[in-house]
């Protein structure tokens, strides 16, 4: 049977080099771009087992058209590989009332999640698989700041984007005590710095500082996408769930990552936020 991987950001960096891994495997894959046309220019690279799909993060309406698109695909998904994301340098940025980071790179796919479990469920050892970060280090001291989730107060974009990256991870963690008892997992991975289009959006300054020391301090796309690769496809894993992962191997995460009662509170903020387009799989 042919096994079936849904990637978000898959037009470039991580995403693309995931998906190419996994047609080589035999899967076939479902990759999203923020338009139907950069999707399908991703898919060209990939293969005839790539189908294109359009994924605006920004907009609730979009998540859930996907969705429903990926159910007349794949009512029974392998592989739910939360990838995009964004990390802008610049002004502060709301989307429908909410920071643009915590919007996009986590509530989206929680969103998605939400849309897609029963997909995830009904596979023979469905897996969602959270592409984090290090970056969690950057979080303001409280972890997620409920009551700033617009970023009002002391907003910096890597703050803003710390706080989206931890959020990640914690939501990784609460959905493996979902998935208990069920053949499904949910775990989280840090690629560590890589040479990315996300870096597009620091200053050209910071750009051409960097420029000599990249291959030093950046991995490539393709090697950073690695863990990520080998925690959607290892057969080793089929009943590890909860877990963090770095380079390849799980790794104890600190106590930011582990803290369960940040991440009930997270899931229930969450669910109230998104409570408007939520299938009801989730639920706070």
């Amino acid at each position: 049977m042919i096994k079936t991987a849904l990637i978000t950001g898959g037009t470039s960096g991580l995403g693309l080099e995931s998906a190419r891994a996994l047609a080589s495997l035999g899967y076939a894959v479902l990759l999203t771009g923020r338009s139907l046309a950069t999707a399908e220019q991703a898919c060209a690279n990939v293969g005839s087992n790539c189908t294109p799909l359009e994924l605006e993060l920004e907009s609730p309406a979009s998540i859930i058209a996907c969705a429903e698109r990926v159910n007349a695909l794949a009512p029974a998904l392998d592989v739910l590989m939360c990838n995009a994301g964004i990390m802008v340098q610049g002004k502060r940025r709301v989307v429908n009332g909410i920071e643009q980071h915590f919007a996009v790179n986590h509530l989206a796919h929680f969103l998605l999640v939400d849309r897609l479990r029963p997909n995830v469920l009904a596979a023979p050892q469905g897996r969602v698989v959270m592409v984090a970060s290090s970056a969690y280090k950057w979080a303001p001291p409280a972890g997620i700041e409920f009551d700033n989730l617009a970023g009002a107060r002391g907003f910096t974009p890597n703050r803003a984007y710390g706080q989206s990256k931890l959020a990640n991870a914690l939501f990784s963690l609460r959905l493996a005590r979902e998935f208990a008892g069920t053949q499904a997992t949910s775990n989280s991975v840090n690629p560590g710095p890589s040479d990315t289009a996300l870096w597009r959006h620091f200053p050209w300054w910071q750009r051409a500082l960097l420029a000599p020391f990249k291959k030093k301090l950046l991995k490539s796309a393709e090697e950073a996408a690695q863990t990520q690769i080998y925690v959607a496809t290892s057969p080793e894993l089929a009943s590890v769930s909860g877990k963090y992962f770095e380079q390849s191997t799980e790794k104890e995460p600190p106590p930011q990552v582990r803290d369960e009662r940040l991440a009930d509170e997270l899931w229930r903020v969450s669910s109230e936020l998104m409570r408007p387009y939520l299938r009801g799989s989730i639920q706070a």
